[in-house]
């Protein structure tokens, strides 16, 4: 069992859930509200996609992303940022030439996806080790582009946090690790429950969680329904969990949940395990990551929190 567990909070996404709750933020300061929410709640770290404030839809904009990020820092409240470099990788194909991209295909260069973590510099962004079946569209991530897009991290100076939806990902993330495209104990992110990659159970978590290397942290997330359960399964299994609304929109059947809530449900369920939420500075030190304010890498620490 994990006794310290960072706890993400996932607070947007980029999926079709606008519509589906009120809760879900749009604009940058509703992003950026979201994200100290799940702070002040409980939050070790904030992953971020950003809107398009007028249609709720996927956006790249560097311009959003920059506000969102400012506003952060800005606040009182600390959070470890985490944004989103998955984005640009939709393909879905025309019904009438499968050889090109039909309507919604949403396909960005590893420099494109890499454009806000160059210029904003936060502790974490994702880096999504490998393509897959994803619902009913394909998301495009060939093994050329994911060492392009790990080298460019790496020169960052920015921790990537390896996301893998089946265990080919985690296979391909120990072999950027031999290639020595990622630098210090890596840090991985199980994303289970999404048609049609890994699925969130306990025998997955355990096969994806013993293929990891040695020296790895890793943390885990299950969608809908299975979002608490893997938040246990996942301590209860040495890991650190995640939440949010990006994942998940309900507290419980028929009741529409906030980021803050989630977080706070979270908190519960991991203390009830005999287990804290570690602080956002305790995460950075425990994870080796870039201080903000001095844009020195904090010191890890070994075997214990700061």
């Amino acid at each position: 069992m994990n006794r310290n567990v960072i706890l993400t909070c996932a607070v947007t996404g980029a999926g079709d859930t606008v519509a589906k709750s009120p809760h879900v933020p749009v604009t940058p300061k509703q992003i950026a509200e979201a994200a100290i929410e799940a702070a002040k709640a409980g939050a070790s770290v904030a992953h971020l996609h950003v809107r398009d404030p007028e249609t709720g839809a996927i956006s790249h904009s560097l311009d959003h992303f920059r506000e969102v990020v400012e506003r952060i820092r800005e606040a009182d409240t600390d959070i470890v940022i985490n944004l989103t470099a998955g984005g640009g990788g939709d393909w879905i194909p025309d019904a009438a030439d499968p050889t090109r991209g039909g309507p919604n295909t949403d396909i960005q260069t590893p420099a494109e996806r890499h454009a806000p973590v160059d210029e904003l510099l936060p502790e974490l962004c994702t880096l999504d080790c490998g393509s897959l079946n994803f619902g009913d569209m394909v998301y495009v991530n060939p093994a050329d582009w994911l060492r392009e897009h790990a080298r460019l991290v790496q020169a960052a100076g920015v921790k990537p946090e390896l996301e893998c939806f089946d265990l080919g990902h985690v296979w391909f993330a120990r072999q950027l690790q031999q290639e020595g495209l990622l630098d210090g104990d890596p840090l991985f992110q199980l994303c289970l429950g999404i048609p049609w990659g890994a699925e969130a159970d306990t025998e997955t978590m355990l096969a994806m969680r013993n293929k990891l290397p040695a020296n790895a942290n890793w943390a885990a997330f299950g969608i809908g329904r299975q979002q608490m359960p893997m938040v246990a399964q996942a301590v209860l299994l040495g890991g650190h969990a995640r939440v949010g609304l990006e994942d998940n929109l309900y507290l419980e059947k028929g009741v529409l949940a906030t980021n803050g809530q989630l977080v706070e449900r979270a908190r519960t369920l991991i203390e009830n395990l005999g287990v804290r939420a570690m602080t956002p500075a305790e995460t950075r030190a425990h994870l080796g990551l870039r201080d903000p304010n001095s844009g020195r890498i904090v010191e890890k620490v070994v075997g214990g929190v700061a």
